[in-house]
């Protein structure tokens, strides 16, 4: 990765203001920058992103969209910064381009004539109500330790989480992606102002390590949105927790799938909301 791109917390001006006083001083901010995902040389997306783990964030964003079916379809990650986006020149693009094989990209560039951009809401740039992609195949009946999962596992998987947000306790304004083993040991967290994109690196990460395979559960500091679901099922997790409510769209997505699904999971309480 290139040594010039952006920080990822940034020093900005700002003013405290309090009922005695008002204070300036320099604040810690969380980034957001535009990055552009590139495949075999097309431009396929742009995404606004923490600038840090931009390497497992195309692998993830790549395998959870279907773009490529395995890490081997990948055959390397280039990530570059670009001219300064407008005219602010202290806020500049970045670039990840990714060679894929060829089957995956002319899968790909049959989607293209369907998609004229993806964005992190998962439906802005679809062209028509087909395209929506809501149905996941269904997955293996849950484990027993998935099955089993209790609010004790996810109490101490969420407990451990702040403790690896290195970026929201600087900054704040930053979404946890984090996998915990069936007893809610975190194993890894990754972070972004995104919380797909938060999700995104996570399962990069995990598909590098090969981790996918491997018994556990996701954990997000955010709310659960059917793309989220959308994006576990697709790579064979059977298990999502999030500290905030889904969405209806996101329970319906997670009972197709065969998924368990739960929200609102803070201190000693939790919901599940799929049926399974």
């Amino acid at each position: 990765m290139s040594s010039d791109l952006p920080r990822a917390v940034q020093q900005l001006p700002a003013t405290v203001i309090t009922p005695e006083s008002s204070v300036s001083r320099l604040d810690a901010v969380a980034a957001e920058v535009p990055v552009a995902l590139v495949f075999n040389g097309i431009s396929h997306a742009v995404m606004m992103c923490s600038p840090q783990d931009l390497e497992v964030f195309a692998l993830g964003f790549a395998l959870s969209e279907g773009i490529i079916d395995q890490v081997a379809d990948c055959y390397g990650i280039e990530v570059q910064p670009l001219a300064p986006c407008g005219t602010d020149p202290e806020a500049p693009g970045i670039s990840v381009e990714m060679q894929i094989a060829s089957r995956c990209f002319v899968r790909l560039k049959e989607r293209r004539r369907a998609l004229t951009g993806r964005t992190g809401c998962g439906i802005c740039g679809i062209d028509s109500m087909d395209a929506l992609d809501l149905v996941p195949e269904p997955l293996p009946a849950l484990a027993d330790w998935a099955s089993q999962l209790d609010l004790a596992a996810l109490q101490t998987a969420f407990s451990q989480l702040p403790g690896l947000q290195l970026l929201n306790q600087q900054a704040g304004a930053v979404h946890a992606a984090g996998w915990a083993t069936p007893d809610g040991q975190l194993q890894a967290a990754l972070e972004d102002v995104g919380r797909h994109n938060a999700l995104d690196k996570l399962l990069g990460h995990m598909a590098q390590q090969q981790m996918l395979a491997q018994p556990g559960f996701v954990v997000m500091t955010s709310r659960a949105s059917y793309e989220l679901v959308r994006k576990c099922a697709r790579m064979g997790l059977p298990v999502l927790a999030t500290i905030s409510a889904p969405t209806s769209l996101a329970i319906q997505v997670a009972n197709q799938a065969g998924m368990r699904l739960f929200g609102l999971c803070r201190g000693p309480r939790m919901v599940r909301y799929s049926a399974h």
